[in-house]
């Protein structure tokens, strides 16, 4: 149900989105700008209480964004030898963040991650049975990860929090190197695995929807249905670049060329499917968001 305490509904949208260099947190002030809704960029650090206290006296939001975190650069194999640097953004951070918004009676939508489970006895791959919200993560195998769970964990206690579960982020910019069909494509190598994933295009326009309905608690936050590595190359070749070619790896070789294990899922889409009826499932979201406009723009 929606949160009562944000007013939100007798004066005018107002969001405050921290995560400002980044790819969610540009996203999302693009489509602020399309959609005439006043926003700003908190100049905060998570991890200071006092900035992030002044960020809000200063914009007075009706909700509050967080598209901040660490990730890694490169990728999360990062994280493992900056472990201190992994807590402060995305558990003291976080957690400083959703306790201010909540002691103001703002909503926080909080981009989390899908990437904390991992399919097993009960969910097996292949079988179509996805993990839902109230499942406990089992996927520890990343210090990446590992911080996720845990403040999900905590997250749970703050009545204002929406928590998205985001997993292997695809979006039409087929440049950027954030995208997961972009990282996949200039790999030596690919495993060849299905995953719930998440479609920004589609989606985040979804989270901006869900702010304005207050919407709280975790929601798996991808398309419903899982693609695999080597689908979504083949819509690649059919659609973008048709000499493209790749080869395939194990999960046992690919384990030699990264220092921590990757999460591979699926997650049960249905809570969010019930809540917005015309969200595609995974495979005609590729094509209708990511594929068919760039097949526009390359004349293929």
């Amino acid at each position: 149900m929606g949160y009562p305490a944000n007013g939100a509904a007798d004066k005018p949208l107002k969001f405050l989105i921290y995560g400002r260099t980044g790819w969610i947190g540009g996203l999302l002030g693009e489509l602020c700008r399309a959609q005439s809704i006043d926003f700003e960029y908190g100049s905060g650090r998570l991890e200071n209480r006092s900035s992030l206290e002044a960020d809000i006296a200063a914009v007075a939001p009706t909700h509050v964004f967080n598209a901040a975190g660490v990730t890694g650069r490169p990728n999360v194999d990062w994280c493992e030898s900056h472990k201190v640097e992994t807590i402060r953004t995305n558990v003291v951070g976080t957690l400083t963040l959703a306790d201010v918004c909540r002691e103001r009676g703002l909503v926080l939508i909080n981009y989390a991650t899908g990437c904390i489970f991992e399919y097993d006895q009960a969910h097996p791959l292949g079988s179509g049975i996805g993990f839902k919200e109230e499942d406990t993560p089992n996927f520890v195998g990343s210090f990446y990860s590992k911080t996720k769970a845990m403040v999900e964990e905590l997250l749970k206690n703050y009545e204002n929090v929406c928590t998205l579960r985001v997993r292997m982020p695809i979006s039409s910019d087929l440049s950027n190197p954030r995208n997961f069909i972009t990282k996949i494509t200039r790999y030596e190598k690919v495993v060849n695995i299905p995953n719930s994933m998440t479609i920004l295009d589609e989606l985040l326009p979804i989270s901006i929807e869900m702010a304005k309905r207050n919407l709280t608690g975790i929601w798996n936050f991808t398309n419903p249905g899982v693609v695999s590595h080597n689908e979504i190359l083949e819509i690649y070749k059919e659609f973008i670049d048709p000499h493209f070619s790749w080869k395939n790896f194990t999960l046992e070789e690919q384990a030699k060329v990264i220092v921590a294990p990757r999460s591979n899922n699926e997650l049960d889409a249905s809570k969010l499917k019930k809540e917005f009826p015309e969200l595609m499932s995974i495979k005609e979201s590729l094509v209708k968001y990511v594929f068919e406009p760039n097949k526009k723009k390359t004349g293929a």
